[in-house]
């Protein structure tokens, strides 16, 4: 495993695999968790060469979000992909990645998928997003790309601008790595207290109960979701929303829709908790 820093010896490295390994991209903002490792070893089966990238993206953090305080632990990071059959370990410098003010950056818009839910609560995020991803992407040139489900609106949105651009990357999603009580591994839940972690499971709990009377063929999603929210904020959660949608575009759930995904985010303290279901009845 090597990290690398230097754009034009990443590429130099990149151009020369080209039709002889086939290679998967992991991008990452680092603090790396269990699930940041499920990602990487999918990747490796994927392929024959990972790269993962460890960069946290300024565009993607709105005004008064932690970009600041956002745990940056890249000893740790590296000691865990270590092991994990990781090619190059890509480290950019922000400067790097944005040479130019990054008032004046191109930027990528998805439009509609990334102004709902999330977006709607932290305007200009997904922009952010596809940005930086379309930008490494292009830096790293990999075959395929392995992200998680559990930000099932980022994963939407990637897919989306891959497509829309037609970008040869193959988009690779895998399921929630969860905690023992159903809690979604994130990097912010570290800054959950004691007390607030053992409230934090309530989130998935909740998604489990809607996806339950979906799976029993339920469609009254308002009267779902209100019942949700009310148990959220009963255990001290802020949430932003709880919605059903319908699953991969997001678009406004149906009650003869067979495929919907139960979608949520909270405050709960510090930490901004997001999870979703995917429901096939």
């Amino acid at each position: 495993m090597k990290v690398v820093s230097d754009i034009p010896e990443l590429r130099a490295w990149r151009e020369g695999l080209r039709g002889e390994r086939k290679l998967a991209f992991v991008p990452t903002m680092g603090n790396l968790h269990e699930g940041h490792l499920t990602l990487v070893r999918r990747a490796r089966e994927l392929a024959d060469e990972v790269v993962v990238s460890i960069f946290v993206n300024p565009l993607q953090f709105g005004p008064g979000e932690d970009f600041d305080a956002y745990p940056r632990t890249l000893d740790a990071d590296l000691s865990a992909l270590a092991p994990e059959g990781v090619t190059r370990v890509f480290v950019p410098e922000r400067s790097a990645i944005y040479p130019e003010d990054e008032a004046a950056q191109t930027r990528v818009h998805v439009p509609l998928i990334s102004d709902i839910l999330c977006g709607a609560h932290r305007p200009g995020h997904f922009d952010g997003v596809a940005t930086v991803v379309a930008k490494l992407f292009a830096l790293v040139a990999p075959e395929v790309a392995v992200f998680g489900r559990k930000d099932y609106q980022q994963l939407a949105v990637i897919r989306r601008m891959t497509a829309d651009l037609g970008l040869p990357v193959a988009i690779e999603g895998v399921d929630t790595i969860r905690d023992a009580d159903g809690l979604a591994l994130s990097s912010r839940n570290a800054y959950l207290t004691g007390d607030e972690r053992e409230r934090a499971p309530l989130l998935y709990a909740t998604l489990r109960w809607i996806a339950d009377r979906l799976t029993d063929s339920e469609t009254d999603f308002a009267h779902l979701t209100g019942a949700g929210l009310a148990r959220l904020e009963d255990a001290g959660m802020r949430p932003e929303y709880l919605e059903v949608r319908q699953a991969g575009t997001l678009a406004p759930a149906r009650p003869e829709g067979r495929n919907l995904v139960v979608l949520a985010a909270a405050y709960l303290g510090r930490a901004r908790l997001i999870d979703n279901i995917e429901v096939h009845r």
